[in-house]
């Protein structure tokens, strides 16, 4: 008893007992100078005296010795993105097409359509099995560079906000589901979106006027100059904003439960899926006004509207608050079918990257 009650000191040199330096992470004798050198290297700050350091940075060093911190390089992210968006529009684009033309179809024309099923006999009817995919060049083109865009933008501005094991918190992932949307609306979406549904808006004409991706392209600039295809600018940022945001949110906040303290726990491609398609049906919820406001914002009658905030008090007016969820049931089979396809895609293609693409 005597002896724990016996008066003792703390040294920043080598115990006297068994020449461990405090602090250091080896469990062996080791020269003072050794100890160090290997303390250093672990934590990446040069030849910081170990008295300096905090017990939470040494906590934070030490988990990162042992977990490992677990980010994407961007230039991965961008191709996984790239080729995800790529494959994932090609499956999903009937459903799109579906959703655009009965947003398109207001009340005052009168309705052509009476529901999905009619909208899609009448395509097939009038066009073919290939009228499903009339728009689908202006939607690929922009597709790969939009995940791309997105998948980039969201690991440049996560990877300094995640842990030391790689973890990123829930509020992070939103203010960063948050960027790359709005990243991926200026640069890709908006002008993407524009031409998509003008070209499908001039399907539904007596006359259609565009023979193709680029002649219509070529048309619209020619009458209405590159603003014409930045038409809503501002409904698809918020769409975009908000649309990430969510989906990064709820897939984050999916994907932390999941591992719980075990960050190198591995995702089955079919729990990706479910987390994936879980994450798009709250996008859909959250933001199919937007997304309403932004298709009529982008058609051929775009200029009846003064502002985005004319067109949803117009909306409002003539057509009642039900008008702000019309295509919902189409847009939320296609957003949880493309969600889910491409997170899965972009974890795969990831694994296959970080095999013959060697990065920190």
């Amino acid at each position: 008893m005597s002896s724990l009650l016996k008066p003792f000191s703390v040294h920043e040199g080598p115990c006297e007992s068994c020449g461990i330096r405090r602090g250091c992470l080896t469990t062996s004798p080791q020269p003072p100078s050794q100890c160090l050198g290997d303390r250093a290297a672990v934590s990446g700050l040069g030849s910081v005296p170990t008295g300096y350091q905090s017990y939470g940075a040494r906590r934070t060093l030490a988990a990162a010795a042992i977990g490992g911190r677990k980010t994407t390089h961007p230039g991965k992210a961008i191709l996984a993105g790239g080729i995800a968006g790529g494959i994932e529009i090609c499956i999903t684009f009937p459903t799109e097409y579906v959703k655009t033309q009965l947003q398109l179809d207001e009340r005052a024309n009168p309705p052509r359509y009476r529901g999905i099923g009619d909208c899609v006999k009448l395509t097939v009817q009038d066009h073919g099995l290939r009228g499903l995919y009339r728009g689908l060049s202006s939607l690929l083109y922009g597709s790969i560079p939009k995940s791309a865009v997105r998948f980039g933008t969201f690991e440049i501005l996560s990877s300094p906000m995640r842990d030391a094991t790689g973890r990123l918190d829930n509020t992070r992932s939103l203010l960063c589901g948050l960027g790359a949307g709005i990243a991926e609306a200026i640069v890709v979406v908006c002008p993407m979106e524009t031409l998509k549904v003008k070209m499908i808006h001039d399907q539904c004409s007596i006359q259609p006027r565009y023979r193709g991706f680029f002649h219509g392209v070529s048309e619209i600039i020619r009458e209405q100059g590159v603003r014409g295809t930045y038409q809503g600018l501002t409904a698809t940022v918020l769409k975009q904003g908000t649309n990430q945001a969510i989906r990064f949110y709820v897939m984050n906040s999916l994907r932390n439960w999941y591992k719980g303290d075990d960050p190198r726990r591995e995702m089955h491609p079919i729990v990706t899926a479910m987390f994936g398609a879980t994450a798009g049906a709250a996008s859909v919820f959250g933001n199919t006004p937007l997304d309403v406001v932004k298709t009529r914002m982008q058609g051929l009658e775009a200029h009846r509207y003064k502002s985005t905030m004319d067109c949803a008090f117009q909306i409002l007016k003539h057509e009642g608050p039900q008008a702000f969820y019309k295509g919902t049931v189409p847009r939320l089979g296609r957003v949880c079918l493309d969600v889910a396809i491409v997170f899965v895609i972009y974890e795969e293609v990831v694994k296959l990257l970080n095999g013959v693409w060697k990065s920190q």
